[in-house]
């Protein structure tokens, strides 16, 4: 089968539940955000150095297959993610948060390929995790899923301040002038 359909000319497409929408509709939104999301942690993932970052990364992108696929299933009895999930997501913000220097100001996105990667991961999570808020506003989806991308935008955070200090380059703090 060839790659292309010709079914999106017009622009719509179809979900994975049969459903066809506009390319723009509020689910494709949600999981095409989480696919771009999903793509540029491959591009870190490219770029880093560190085993347990790149182990890191990598389960987080079969997860974030997985929330895909809930989203563009729609409504689905079966809930791909769960609490167990966000709480693995949470134990490792709270392990690499042990070996950083406690945060008191606003520090400027940057510094190393890799954490800079991280740093604009975490804002096209954040958008994911907003694109998929409208979409619960519209329809019913898994409440775990905006608590994950919550969550992972977090350990995005803490993972480029980590790729920075293994590599010792200094944090910018931003100082407000």
């Amino acid at each position: 089968m060839p790659i292309y359909t010709r079914m999106g000319d017009t622009g719509q497409t179809v979900t994975l539940s049969g459903k066809k929408v506009y390319k723009d509709d509020a689910q494709v939104e949600a999981y095409g955000s989480v696919d771009e999301l999903n793509a540029l942690l491959g591009v870190a993932i490219s770029f880093t150095s560190h085993d347990d970052v790149l182990a890191l990364l990598r389960k987080i992108q079969k997860e974030l297959f997985l929330i895909g696929a809930e989203l563009a299933m729609g409504k689905t009895p079966a809930k791909k993610i769960n609490p167990a999930h966000i709480s693995s997501l949470e134990a490792e913000i709270d392990k690499i948060e042990e070996e950083l220097p406690r945060l008191a100001n606003f520090l400027v996105p940057g510094g190393s390929k890799t954490a800079s990667l991280l740093h604009l991961s975490r804002t096209v999570c954040r958008r994911a995790e907003r694109r998929v808020v409208t979409l619960s506003r519209k329809s019913s989806i898994n409440p775990d899923i905006i608590k994950y991308l919550n969550r992972l935008g977090d350990l995005l955070f803490v993972l480029a301040r980590y790729e920075n200090r293994k590599q010792r380059i200094e944090e910018l703090v931003w100082e407000g002038k």
